[in-house]
């Protein structure tokens, strides 16, 4: 008698959403993380669009260093306003300001 499973394992791997990403779907996927009014996903946002292009490639756009990029891009990043827009840039966006709603 066999006890347990012959179903072979896999490994998992870690989800990559910049897989799932072209640079069409970019201005809308940063909309989406902005929603909810927290300035702390952009950073995390910006550097899941980055790597949609590679941060060889948008080192190039921006001018910036890679270093550079994934410091600001990281966890802990707090990116300058002249560093956000030129990320913007390298993939024909820009900042805009927009009136909140009054909480009820």
């Amino acid at each position: 008698m066999t006890i347990g499973t012959t179903a072979k394992r896999t490994a998992s791997v870690p989800f990559q959403p910049a897989e799932y990403l072209t640079a069409s779907d970019v201005p809308g996927y940063l909309a989406e993380a902005l929603k909810d009014g927290d300035h702390r996903v952009l950073p995390l946002a910006l550097r899941t669009v980055a790597d949609v292009l590679g941060m060889t490639e948008l080192a190039a756009r921006t001018g910036l260093s890679r270093e550079t990029l994934y410091r600001t891009l990281s966890e802990k990043g707090n990116p300058r306003l002249d560093t956000l827009a030129a990320i913007l840039r390298a993939f024909g966006l820009r900042l805009a300001v927009a009136k909140v709603k009054k909480a009820v």
